[in-house]
């Protein structure tokens, strides 16, 4: 895949730049009006520094090397002697991963959360990491789930809950710690709702249970969050399965990564019960998956401190009417079937120039937690831009 100049030139750690809280003072490359020279700039490497730990005079061990990052930006593994590793993770905490027999030893800062291998019995709550597991044949370290067994859209992961593998422990605000600590949890991998619930992560950690929060989905760039399997990787032993698995969809990618943009204008949204339409900003990384396709995203100029903006129905139609394709989100109401019921969400719908065109799709519900399938619904969102009967199975056409 070619080398493009970097699409991130400033370096930024401040929450304002992340995906999900806004951007701050760097501006990046919007999703909405894309000529041929910012599609390319899309398709950049877009790594920058997770941050470091300042001091780190208390490692008694020598660095070795450090993960090689493409696009994630979110966080950072340097490798140590022994098998040891330190993980930076933005915004949420570093990281000590020592080995199975490994020595901890004194002096180490409070505020560094020690993470012991083996790992064979976590209470995963982050769903998006599930896809992230399976992928690099990692189900088996999984004990518990945050999520119930109807709510996974994963095969693997509903299958496991069904033959008892995996057991529902509680959502993140909610555990059952009496299950938890009785079969021996070794690690919780949390999302950062976490942070809404202090006191849960806190109890965790006095019962002697290390808290990971990851932050995937605030990485800017959708290929960084793909590239969490790497992390994972390193915290499994399976480093050379997940950085396969990874390239393997940059490979998959490439032709579509090159390629000139297709020309054609998509709006993402769905209609709230109140009725009004709530589409995802233009810095959002479903916006962006789409300009990775080659497409642009629209409305241009929706803009909002998180990543979804709420807008009347008129507002949109006149953003939106002239789009060239039009896609509902099932992340709220659930997926749906038809036209009519597409139609039946707001009259005005049915002038839109997608809609009188054929040009109307839906999204999967398995979308969202299939965070591998980044790399595979760009490629979808591609052949809906440029082939007529195009084969989907992360979206589906309404007719």
């Amino acid at each position: 895949m070619k080398r493009i100049k970097q699409y991130f030139a400033a370096a930024c750690l401040a929450a304002g730049l992340f995906i999900m809280a806004g951007c701050g003072a760097a501006q990046p490359v919007s999703g909405g009006e894309m000529g041929t020279a910012d599609k390319k700039a899309w398709r950049t490497e877009s790594k920058k520094e997770s941050g470091q730990v300042a001091d780190r005079s208390w490692m008694k061990i020598k660095q070795t090397g450090s993960l090689s990052l493409r696009y994630a930006t979110q966080f950072s593994v340097d490798f140590y002697e022994k098998g040891y590793a330190l993980v930076t993770v933005a915004e949420s905490g570093v990281y000590l991963v020592v080995p199975e027999g490994g020595e901890v030893w004194e002096g180490i800062p409070q505020e560094v959360t020690i993470i012991k291998k083996p790992l064979d019995r976590i209470y995963l709550v982050a769903t998006s990491a599930m896809d992230l597991f399976h992928t690099i044949d990692g189900l088996e370290f999984l004990r518990f789930s945050g999520t119930k067994a109807e709510d996974w859209y994963l095969k693997e992961a509903r299958e496991a809950m069904e033959a008892g593998t995996l057991l529902y422990a509680g959502k993140y605000s909610a555990p059952d710690y009496e299950r938890i600590v009785s079969e021996r949890c070794d690690l919780a991998v949390e999302s950062t709702m976490i942070y809404h619930t202090p006191e849960v992560k806190e109890k965790l950690e006095k019962l002697g249970i290390p808290v990971f929060v990851e932050r995937s989905s605030y990485e800017p760039h959708p290929l960084g969050r793909m590239e969490w399997i790497k992390l994972y990787g390193v915290l499994l032993d399976k480093a050379e399965k997940a950085e396969a698995a990874f390239d393997s969809q940059l490979a998959a990618l490439e032709a579509v990564l090159e390629a000139e943009p297709a020309g054609k204008t998509a709006a993402f949204f769905y209609i709230a019960s109140n009725g009004s339409v709530n589409v995802r900003t233009s810095e959002d990384y479903i916006a962006r998956m789409i300009g990775l396709a080659g497409g642009s995203y629209i409305p241009q100029e929706a803009v909002g401190e998180s990543s979804v903006v709420s807008m009347q129905m008129e507002e949109f139609f006149a953003e939106a009417k002239e789009a060239d394709y039009l896609i509902y989100s099932s992340a709220v109401g659930g997926k749906l079937e038809s036209l009519d019921e597409f139609l039946a969400k707001n009259p005005l719908l049915s002038q839109f120039k997608a809609v009188k065109e054929g040009h109307v799709f839906c999204t999967g519900e398995n979308l969202f937690q299939e965070t591998m399938g980044i790399g595979g619904a760009i490629l979808e969102l591609n052949r809906i831009f440029t082939e007529k009967d195009p084969k989907l199975s992360f979206f589906n056409r309404l007719e």
